[in-house]
């Protein structure tokens, strides 16, 4: 998601907002509730455990709203998600600057701690490296929804949770390329030359960097202290060998047949191989070693105008039904591994996926490795693999 500055909302949307019920009103009164605490009456705020469903509907439909930020609608479809829910429970979804950056989200909780108005989200959607700032700087809540213990990447305390994740898979041009590589190894085989690259340039792109890293976790057999180092290597050896083209693969180079074989989040290569349909033909493969995941966080503002909406929210992004929405984007759900296990995805989805079992070996970095490994990985990019 991108950063750009806040859109202005509409006479009709300020309206919209500032619109409050009486009953709902009469409700957080008797709740005690105002903002981000909890009343006696009302549903408890200060654990940070799972309400009870019915009781969380209630307080939610009480305020009658929730306030979003940085949620498009073709971003692992976000626009099913947010009418599913509005469907469902009949709230209103105010919609903050759907191309938002992580830091803007973080930024519009801090510049509305005072405030309650329309500009205030309510939850948040961050790259799992803004989850530190979040926590130190005091901006988020801690609660722990009723799918807690089947969410696979998580604050231990509740203050965030991974929501969906990618993993970088071999997105490979048929028939172009005869037999289509397995595992990061395979990259180097001689009938490959010129015809591997990656979907950004490793100095600005984080993909690009998880891709050195995913190849040297598959050389280190999972050593992630090692891996950093060991996939500068590899693509030093990608390099010399000629088999890796230094141009950033986007859909047009793919399209024209340019650049055979690309790494890239899995959601992406699949929603390429839908928008080319077929011209060329694509095969989307999890290696079998290095499976290294990215995951995007969720969170509650701890100032949140609507607490017990927020809150809803995330039982319904984080439930079955919800996780499966994220799906139907190619976004994999963090619950992925559990659904599959019981039998809750339907068999149409997975049948537009790689196998579910490519995904049970899929390694989630810290947010403390990530920052380490990144920085080790774009300071010695260019004087290890092109010797300069």
């Amino acid at each position: 998601m991108s950063s750009s500055n806040s859109n202005k909302m509409s006479r009709r949307d300020f309206l919209k907002l500032a619109g409050t019920t009486a009953g709902a009103m009469a409700y957080l009164t008797a709740c005690g509730q105002s903002g981000g605490g909890g009343g006696a009456a009302g549903p408890d705020l200060t654990s940070g455990e799972s309400i009870p469903l019915d009781d969380l509907i209630a307080a939610a439909k009480a305020e009658g709203e929730l306030t979003t930020i940085a949620l498009p609608h073709d971003w692992a479809n976000y626009g099913e998600m947010l009418e599913t829910f509005k469907t469902k429970y009949g709230l209103t979804v105010n919609e903050l600057n759907p191309d938002a950056g992580s830091a803007d989200e973080l930024e519009a909780i801090r510049a509305n701690k005072e405030s309650k108005g329309p500009q205030a989200p309510d939850v948040i959607d961050i790259g799992v490296a803004h989850t530190e700032t979040a926590m130190k700087d005091g901006l988020v809540a801690k609660y722990k929804n009723a799918n807690w213990d089947t969410i696979e990447m998580k604050d231990p305390d509740g203050y965030w949770w991974a929501e969906y994740y990618g993993v970088l898979v071999f997105e490979v041009v048929k028939p172009d390329i005869v037999e289509s590589p397995k595992d990061w190894e395979d990259l180097l085989r001689p009938e490959y030359k010129g015809k591997v690259a990656m979907a950004g340039d490793v100095l600005k792109s984080n993909q690009s960097v998880q891709t050195v890293l995913a190849s040297g976790l598959s050389r280190t057999g999972g050593d992630i202290t090692k891996a950093a180092e060991a996939g500068l290597q590899f693509w030093k050896e990608m390099n010399e060998s000629g088999n890796f083209i230094p141009v950033i693969a986007d859909q047009g180079r793919i399209a024209q047949r340019e650049t055979l074989i690309v790494m890239e989040w899995d959601y992406l290569a699949l929603a390429n191989r839908d928008s080319l349909a077929g011209n060329p033909e694509l095969e989307i493969i999890v290696p079998e070693t290095g499976v290294l995941a990215g995951p995007y966080a969720g969170g509650i503002s701890a100032y949140a105008p609507h607490p017990y909406a927020a809150r809803l929210w995330w039982e319904f992004v984080m439930s079955d039904e919800g996780q499966n929405i994220y799906l139907k984007g190619y976004a994999h759900p963090i619950r992925f591994n559990d659904m599959a296990k019981r039998g809750v995805i339907p068999q149409e989805m997975l049948d537009k996926l790689p196998p579910a079992a490519a995904y049970e070996k899929a390694f989630f970095p810290t947010i403390a490795q990530l920052t380490e490994t990144k920085t080790y990985i774009t300071e010695n990019w260019r004087r290890v693999v092109f010797g300069e």
